[in-house]
């Protein structure tokens, strides 16, 4: 009776040791899959820190992706060497928080939002926020009614973005959306511009940052990085910490531009944790909780009671020019308009590549005047009758008179395709009242050239209107 009195108070004894609080933030590796390994922390919260520790003393932290019972799958957000069953895991706190301060402009930083520029710490004081945000009572977001000049004319003209807008810049690799991105950066009208480079490579972080951002365009821009040889983890945190950061800075009464290249890393990322964590695969191996994931980061852009503005750009790289593959379908959903380049154009040196036809601002009209938009459709309809024609007009086939539209537009497609062409470098940039005005001028021509007589018997306020 003694022995199993003695028994059962070991094992009173065992049990309440196991269920303590500090026998429970340390665990050790059970297995491994691929990037991820299975851990045995039973106090594990998703999405917490851990840190691994080898018996060489090889250190490296890491998050909890997910929870299977008493054992949680952690992911490391660097890559180790010795890790084996005897290495520990020491269970963090679950770190979901950043410190923001005014002192952030200017500077280039990490997910941790740490700087990483060589310029010294940042200084305070600092106002600790949440990375996820809180959602905004969708009644609670005023009317997009202000227009945001990017500097970008082919954008000011035709797809005139609002402040608070969401809008995606789609291309395939190689058509110049960084540059895109860096021209309206340095030409922007806003306040403040936050640029989330997530997935870049880690060659075009300095080369975006001095030649297309520029040292103007840095002076008003905060940069937050996580290249391409990162943890997925790291990335996906990157993009909330910069959304959080645009947060911030619009309860500051700032008008907020604020830059992701490229949400389709994002979603690359939460792919690769996904799928780590045990995830079905879906169309092209996304899983389900990457498209669920995306509006709640997207839906935190826009207007606010008693707030600035955050005018969200994000860039989509379009995986083999198919538009229609599924991060592009879903972002178009998302958002309030889409930018497409064309690599036909950039064929051309045309650049910016911006194919005026195949892109839509779903917000221009309730942002620009209605003259603008009347003269913006009448400009875009020829555009579109030129291309309809523009083989036969290239071998000479073309007979002139043959159709009314296609001869207004020959008359001004060389000065509005000049219109549209900026340099990169040095970039002579017109209002959105300017550009107004060059487009009624090419407007003008076009139909003074088909009918001479046309401007003289009609009053020059209602010419468009009436032909159109």
């Amino acid at each position: 009776m003694m022995k199993n009195d003695g028994a059962l108070n070991l094992a009173q004894i065992h049990k309440a040791y196991e269920y303590s609080i500090p026998y429970q933030k340390i665990g050790k590796i059970h297995s491994n899959h691929g990037m991820v390994f299975e851990v045995k922390l039973p106090r594990a919260v998703l999405g917490s820190n851990v840190e691994f520790v080898t018996e060489s003393g090889e250190r490296c932290f890491g998050e909890v992706v997910a929870i299977k019972g008493e054992r949680c799958i952690a992911m490391p957000y660097e890559e180790m060497s010795g890790i084996n069953s005897e290495t520990r895991v020491y269970l963090k706190e679950l770190t979901t928080v950043i410190n923001i301060s005014e002192k952030f402009v200017g500077r280039v930083i990490d997910y941790q939002g740490k700087p990483i520029d060589g310029k010294g710490p940042i200084d305070g004081p600092f106002d600790p926020r949440s990375i996820f945000g809180s959602s905004i009572n969708p009644l609670e977001r005023p009317a997009i009614k202000e227009p945001l000049d990017t500097g970008i004319h082919s954008i000011n003209c035709f797809t005139t973005v609002g402040k608070g807008q969401r809008l995606s810049i789609m291309a395939g690799s190689g058509v110049g959306k960084s540059v895109l991105m860096g021209m309206i950066a340095r030409n922007t009208n806003a306040d403040v511009t936050v640029i989330a480079l997530i997935g870049e490579r880690g060659r075009e972080v300095l080369e975006f940052i001095d030649n297309d951002l520029g040292e103007e365009g840095l002076k008003k821009s905060v940069v937050i990085v996580a290249t391409s040889d990162m943890s997925p983890l790291i990335k996906a945190k990157a993009a909330y910490v910069a959304t959080t950061i645009a947060e911030y800075f619009r309860d500051q009464q700032n008008d907020v531009l604020f830059m992701m290249d490229s949400i389709t890393r994002f979603a690359m990322a939460n792919r690769e944790i996904g799928l780590s964590a045990g995830e079905p695969p879906g169309q092209k191996g996304y899983t389900p909780s990457v498209f669920s994931k995306m509006p709640k980061l997207m839906e935190r852009v826009g207007t606010m009671e008693g707030a600035g503005t955050i005018t969200g750009i994000y860039t989509v790289l379009v995986e083999g020019d198919d538009f229609d593959e599924p991060i592009s379908d879903a972002v178009r959903a998302i958002s309030d308009g889409h930018i497409v380049l064309s690599r036909e154009l950039a064929s051309r040196n045309q650049f910016p590549a911006v194919d005026v036809l195949g892109s839509i601002s779903r917000l221009m009209n309730k942002v620009v005047t209605p003259e603008h938009r009347v003269v913006a459709a009448h400009l875009r309809d020829l555009m579109a009758e030129y291309r309809k024609m523009e083989d036969l007009i290239n071998v000479g086939a073309y007979a002139k008179g043959s159709n009314n539209k296609v001869d207004k537009a020959l008359v001004i497609h060389e000065e509005l395709i000049g219109l549209m062409r900026q340099e990169q470098d040095f970039c002579d940039c017109l209002s959105i009242e300017e550009l107004y005005d060059r487009m009624v001028e090419l407007a003008k021509k076009a139909e003074h050239a088909v009918n001479p007589e046309f401007l003289e018997k009609k009053d020059e306020r209602n010419v468009l209107d009436e032909e159109i």
